[in-house]
């Protein structure tokens, strides 16, 4: 077992549990059988993996061990993945796999508020034109209130870290380019309408159709690019 994992077992059994302070070094080598320079770094590892919250001059804590926390590397590493064809292309098959089975649970679960959200941001990217930053953000916004109606937190955040802000901004410039960021907006609508029935099936359906236009879109952008006739 490595040290990290020996660390991880700590914290998993509840010798460590959430928002604890971690004892002093010597005591926590002791804890975790290891060296003092192994249980150093350990904590640096486990800091890095947002495990383990180093607040200097004050000590040593385990995090609240939330999604949003331990996730929260996720779209970092995404975001260096945007110049590598296939991986963009591995992205959107993530995001057709999660996000039309979550617009399926968001419209059993989704409060009026919450569909209000939805429109906010709806009614923002019909306004927005072809501003792209705005598109982008409120695209962005949009269906991260679909996935937050869900209640399920995982879900949320990994979705909201395989999203991939640089890509869903380089779509939108090639979608406004393109003069076909209309039909894109139609199919938000299409989601948003589902919604507002209270309709899973629909909306599972509706959010399937935008991604898989998003994803052959995507396809065809990057076959063309191969082919040395534009850049995205």
């Amino acid at each position: 077992m490595s040290l990290t994992d020996r660390a991880i077992e700590q914290i998993r059994t509840g010798a460590l549990p959430p928002g604890s302070k971690l004892p002093p070094e010597p005591d926590l080598a002791a804890q975790l059988g290891l060296s003092r320079n192994l249980a150093r770094e350990a904590v640096k590892a486990l800091a890095v993996a947002r495990v383990l919250d180093v607040r200097r001059g004050d000590g040593t804590y385990v995090t609240s061990l939330q999604p949003s926390i331990l996730l929260e590397g996720l779209g970092g590493a995404v975001e260096l993945l945007q110049s590598d064809a296939g991986a963009l292309l591995d992205l959107m098959e993530v995001r057709r796999l999660l996000e039309p089975p979550a617009a399926a649970l968001a419209a059993t679960r989704m409060s009026d508020e919450a569909l209000a959200e939805v429109k906010q941001h709806l009614d923002a990217m019909r306004e927005a034109r072809e501003d792209v930053e705005l598109l982008n953000a409120h695209d962005a916004a949009f269906h991260r209130a679909v996935v937050s109606a869900t209640s399920n937190e995982s879900l949320l955040t990994i979705l909201d870290g395989i999203s991939g802000r640089t890509l869903r901004a380089r779509i939108w410039r090639g979608l406004v380019d393109a003069r076909t960021a209309g039909r894109t907006l139609a199919e938000h609508e299409a989601i948003y309408e589902a919604l507002a029935a209270r309709d899973a099936s629909l909306s599972q359906a509706a959010a399937l159709m935008h991604v898989n236009s998003t994803e052959q879109w995507l396809r065809e952008h990057l076959r063309s690019r191969s082919n040395g006739s534009d850049d995205m």
